[in-house]
């Protein structure tokens, strides 16, 4: 059997093992066994629990609980705990994904041990390096040994950082092996959009009409920490809110509802508390989220993951940054980068009520990149030890 460490930490994290966990257990379960690590990146019951259960995810075997902290701390507790384990583990693979702690501190570890890291999301580039994400992404594509971009574009960002194409088996951190074979937030979103018509919907608990109100979300510190950007952002949402007469809805992560009070100003604070169009609400699950999201006229979001999903679901995104590691999205027209400028965020409304046309998906892959990853890491393991393979295809893009 091969043995597949998976390192998870933070809510999108979950999500996005999903898509792995689904496609061992449909397709792999005689080949392939997955132990799940969860570092407690993320640990608010709404943030992570309850993704287990609705994405049908097995619970993990071993939790640390880190809890938040200082990057430094938080990093160095998780390498501690990460070590043991695999030690303990010996896996074929370890598995990360995205551009959390977790994921810097999992491919720390397992570099200095020896264990194949495969980097799920790989080649993301913001090209700011204030960002910490940046920071992870970067590090970990560059120890590991396999690298999945989920897009062209990241592919060839690899490239231009080094990266050879066409490298041949076997493949090691000097020699890693670069496969585009999608994005497995576009297997999720294909396979749980079913389930969420399906699900209770979250719009008739909110009392909210299709196309009524925008969707807001907004967790990144630059946001959140910063009083001139905060204020700017949520004034603007009240003035879209007035302008448009439409009602706005904001799971608000524990950071944004804790900032929030600290930080908005007293008058615009108050506004929004008492405005009954402006729903303040706790952190919605992942089907919910994609309810919200087919429901919503327009999505405005510092979120990654959200921004993709809004794409995948042909909704028009305000992009609460002043770049983007999803260029793919923003070069199509289907999102606009305005940062917290008040100007640029009502001109994007305005043009997206012009009713943009649907946009196409296939940059993101076939919604299948999961089984293949899988048939990739099974091919490898089978060549290394000897075994004959028929499940390997040729992803590697040269």
């Amino acid at each position: 059997m091969l043995k597949l460490l998976t390192i998870i930490g933070a809510r999108p994290q979950i999500i996005k093992a999903a898509a792995l966990s689904r496609a061992i257990r449909n397709n792999f379960s005689d080949s392939v066994t997955e132990i799940i690590v969860h570092t407690g990146q993320h640990y608010d019951v709404n943030m992570s629990d309850q993704f287990f259960v609705e994405l049908q995810i097995p619970q993990p075997v071993y939790n640390l609980g880190v809890g938040s902290g200082k990057h430094g701390r938080q990093t160095a507790d998780m390498i501690i705990g990460l070590e043991e384990i695999m030690e303990k583990e010996k896996p074929d693979f370890l598995i990360i994904y995205g551009d959390t702690n977790s994921t810097l501190a999992a491919a720390i570890t397992a570099a200095k041990i020896h264990i194949p890291i495969v980097h799920i999301e790989a080649g993301l580039r913001s090209f700011n390096k204030k960002m910490p994400e940046e920071i992870n992404r970067i590090l970990s594509d560059h120890v590991s040994t396999y690298l999945f971009p989920p897009t062209q574009t990241g592919y060839n960002n690899l490239v231009r950082e080094g990266f050879r194409t066409g490298t041949l088996p076997p493949f090691s951190m000097d020699n890693p092996g670069i496969f585009h074979v999608g994005d497995v937030m576009f297997d999720n979103t294909l396979y749980f959009s079913d389930a969420a018509r399906k699900s209770p919907s979250i719009l008739d608990k909110l009392a909210l009409h299709n196309g009524a109100f925008v969707l807001a979300t907004l967790h990144r510190n630059t946001n959140t920490d910063d009083a001139g950007r905060l204020n700017a952002i949520f004034g603007t949402l009240l003035e879209i809110v007035r302008d448009y007469q439409v009602r706005a809805v904001l799971p608000l992560h524990p950071r944004t509802r804790k900032q929030m009070d600290v930080l908005l100003e007293g008058d615009l604070l108050s506004e929004i508390k008492n405005n009954p169009d402006f729903l303040l609400v706790p952190p919605v699950s992942f089907l919910e989220m994609i309810q919200l999201q087919n429901g919503a006229r327009c999505v405005i979001t510092d979120s990654g993951g959200v921004q993709k999903e809004a794409y995948f679901l042909n909704k028009p995104c305000i992009i609460l940054r002043a770049e983007t590691e999803w260029v793919e999205i923003v070069e199509s027209g289907a999102a606009m980068l305005c940062d917290a400028d008040r100007y640029k965020i009502l001109n994007a409304f305005a043009h997206f009520e012009k009713k943009p046309d649907s946009v196409s998906h296939n940059i993101y892959g076939d919604g299948n990149a999961a089984e293949k990853i899988l048939r990739t890491l099974l091919n490898e393991f089978e060549q290394k030890n000897g075994l004959k393979s028929e499940t390997g295809i040729n992803a590697q893009i040269s």
